[in-house]
């Protein structure tokens, strides 16, 4: 009977540590997500850096990919969600922050669309205009519209915030370090012009998602063979 008792106190000891252990290797991130937000924000800066400093021209707007990447990510999201066999209570804060980023980026863009057009309502209505002044003589003054002057450095400051908190609650240092890079750049973009952000957002883009989805999606790929 003592040996039957320690037998099955020996098999509980290791069911429980079995558990823990799952548990811990429960967020299978396959590393999908994370290289398609990287590829198209990497892809729509880049190649409206392009535009702006060379005059690259595509015929129509290189953000619509972003727009067009919701589609295949509510698809992975899904697909992981059913797939996977153990959910650690981390997962619902990441989820969240993530849902909260979206939305920021969404807030944002909608200032950045609306905020110009109104304001140029307002200087109309009370009659005076915004000019481009050259002190040097060198050209006539030149109307301008209004708009958020390097508005894409803010972007680039939240790119960084769920990147390091997924970071952070995963234990992930290569988005805690791309977090961190992204911060730099954010930093560095406050001194340049808008051409020049856009750049420093592919960069943002590569070291926050993409690098760091290729990393994830190695070890996914080594996990589940491991496991086959």
């Amino acid at each position: 009977m003592s040996e039957d008792k320690k037998l099955t106190e020996l098999e509980s000891l290791q069911l429980i540590t079995n558990m823990i252990q799952k548990a811990k290797g429960g967020y299978h991130e396959t590393g999908i997500g994370s290289l398609l937000w990287g590829a198209v924000v990497g892809i729509a800066s880049f190649v409206t850096y392009l535009r702006i400093e060379y005059g690259l021209e595509l015929g129509f707007d290189i953000w619509l990919i972003v727009l067009a990447a919701i589609i295949p990510q509510i698809f992975i999201s899904t697909r992981a969600k059913k797939q996977a066999k153990v959910k650690q209570y981390e997962d619902d804060m990441v989820n969240a922050v993530w849902l909260v980023y979206g939305l920021t980026i969404f807030g944002f863009s909608f200032y950045q669309l609306i905020v110009p057009g109104v304001t140029k309502q307002i200087i109309l209505e009370e009659g005076w205009t915004m000019m481009k002044h050259f002190s040097n003589g060198a050209k006539p003054d030149e109307l301008i519209t209004p708009f958020t002057p390097s508005f894409y450095s803010v972007y680039i400051l939240v790119y960084a915030f769920p990147t390091m908190v997924t970071g952070m609650v995963k234990k992930f240092k290569p988005m805690i370090f791309g977090a961190i890079i992204t911060y730099i750049l954010f930093i560095v973009s406050c001194f340049t012009k808008s051409g020049m952000d856009m750049l420093l957002g592919t960069f943002a883009a590569l070291f926050c998602w993409f690098i760091p989805g290729i990393i994830l999606r190695r070890k996914y790929l080594a996990q589940r063979s491991a496991n086959v």
